[in-house]
């Protein structure tokens, strides 16, 4: 058992093992993506196997679609070489249930991928042959918050950016000079529409893209060196448009667990491979079940019926409110939680602390009685079945494996939006008292308490990096009243707010000594 195009034409072997296959005609999908490619996406990792390039494949099996997908990578391009390609583009998908059991899944719906590399004469030709036809209606991107920094945060430019600004749209090196390069391919042959979406998990993501889009079209027409007229063209939303997104979707790097499940099933060639990028890729991708994507509809050239799969589409303010309900309200303040807690009381595994019943506990009283009274409502999505998803389904995942440790990292760059606009939001509700707040607070102290470097046992334990680590650490134990002035921390100067004392009240509780962290857990 191969994945491959031959490799998995013995369908009943296959089935017999649990794994859904495709059931399409492939050579007439490929066929026809080739010769009318509708969607390509940019960032040929894991979350796009698992769930872009999956949507694609029930869509396919529904006879929804009739063409796939074409895939690029402008980073790495051992992916495309050394995985991708000696697989015919076809892959396993391990669905990770939290019942711990798993989905298997064959997708083969990516027909066509790329190198986004300006010296591979035959790759970066097909990639300018796509964006000249008409039929191109999207263009996405999973190339992380990074990919699209034209500077770092020294504000010194980007490796091959002032290049590419100096020569314009031929030969780019930069990873958005090359998109932009692309794009005006398809302004030159025709003025032609499309939509340029990107879906990295980063707040209003389409106005990064476009950020640095126009930058580069506006370097380019002031220094004459494109066809005059493309940064009108860039910025003419009946022909490109730049669509917010919020996708939500964990996808851990490939275990070992879920590649012995895969090798027992007798699937040959399993064998990760780390590019010299230090990208870590396999045959196959393992997921959580749950899964968002939310999407502005905005497409100038026409879209496909991705709602038939479960996504959904609508207008920028509810994207803005889907992801302001994760963020400041039913998933990742829950995360936040369990993060400095569990790092004081010793646990390795989120899901773990889940089947602690203080944790458990605590974790359903911030979410459903101390967010939900303010939460933002997007209307699409019930913010209760959402936090109830999380609490029963995502965090308890033994699939999954996240660390408190991990989500404990740039805390002080996290409690501001995770916790302050909570704060906030009780703030402007005259009905709503903050005297009716328990955990929020206690978050505030449990991080203070996590900063010592002290486990509940009292050992010492490694802190999680952060920017503002060693400032922060300067004002634990003895000075936390400066530490709580600070609105650019916690969203409102705690003072001001009137919650200062009891988060001080609950810090010294939690220095009692050895189990205090236990103690105050258990008795609120």
């Amino acid at each position: 058992m191969k994945l491959t195009i031959e490799g998995i034409k013995n369908t009943s072997e296959w089935e017999a093992k649990g794994y859904s296959l495709p059931k399409f005609d492939r050579a007439a999908v490929e066929a026809a993506t080739k010769a009318n490619p509708f969607w390509i996406h940019f960032g040929a990792g894991n979350i796009f196997r698992a769930f872009q390039a999956n949507v694609v494949q029930e869509l396919l099996n529904k006879g929804v679609l009739d063409r796939g997908l074409v895939v690029a990578e402008g980073y790495d391009y051992e992916i495309i070489e050394k995985m991708y390609r000696p697989h015919d583009n076809i892959g396993a998908l391990v669905t990770l249930k939290s019942s711990g059991s798993v989905e298997k899944t064959v997708v083969g719906s990516i027909m066509e991928s790329l190198a986004a590399d300006s010296a591979n004469e035959k790759d970066w030709a097909r990639l300018l042959e796509i964006f000249r036809n008409p039929s191109l209606q999207m263009v996405t991107f999973t190339i992380t918050e990074k990919g699209y920094l034209l500077r770092n945060a020294a504000g010194v430019s980007m490796p091959g950016v002032e290049d590419d600004f100096a020569a314009g749209p031929v030969l780019p090196k930069s990873y958005i000079g090359k998109v932009v390069t692309l794009l005006h391919e398809r302004y030159v042959n025709g003025e032609l529409p499309v939509a340029m979406v990107s879906m990295d998990n980063c707040s209003h993501n389409g106005d990064k893209l476009y950020a640095a889009v126009n930058e580069f079209a506006k370097e380019w027409e002031n220094r004459g060196v494109c066809k005059p007229g493309f940064l009108d063209y860039v910025n003419n939303a009946s022909k490109v448009s730049f669509p917010w997104t919020m996708i939500d979707k964990i996808t851990p790097r490939p275990d070992a667990k879920i590649e012995k499940i895969l090798a027992d099933d007798g699937i040959e060639q399993l064998e990760p491979v780390i590019t010299s990028k230090k990208t870590y890729v396999a045959p196959f991708v393992n997921a959580e079940e749950c899964q968002y994507l939310v999407i502005e509809d905005n497409f100038p050239n026409g879209r496909p019926e991705l709602e038939k799969a479960g996504l959904y589409f609508t207008d920028r303010a509810t994207v803005d409110k889907v992801e302001k309900m994760k963020v400041c309200t039913c998933l990742n303040p829950l995360h936040t939680f369990l993060a400095v807690s569990g790092c004081l009381l010793g646990y390795t595994l989120i899901a773990d602390e889940m089947k602690d019943p203080d944790l458990l506990r605590l974790v359903k009283r911030l979410g459903y009685e101390e967010g939900l009274p303010v939460v933002v409502d997007p209307g699409i999505i019930k913010p209760r079945d959402f936090i109830d998803e999380v609490v029963n389904i995502r965090i308890p995942n033994p699939f999954m494996p996240d660390t408190p440790q991990r989500i404990a990292c740039d805390t002080s760059q996290k409690l501001s939006i995770r916790f302050g606009e909570t704060i906030k939001g009780y703030l402007a509700r005259p009905e709503l008292s903050l005297s009716n707040l328990k955990v929020l607070p206690l978050v505030f102290a449990l991080w203070l308490r996590y900063l010592t470097g002290i486990g509940d046992d009292g050992k010492p334990f490694e802190l999680s990096p952060d920017p503002l680590l060693e400032d922060c650490k300067k004002y634990v134990p003895g000075d936390i009243d400066s530490l709580l002035h600070r609105k650019e921390i916690f969203g409102v100067d705690l003072f001001e707010a009137g919650l200062a004392d009891t988060v001080k009240a609950y810090f010294a509780k939690l220095n009692a000594g050895n189990g205090a962290v236990r103690e105050v857990l258990k008795t609120l």
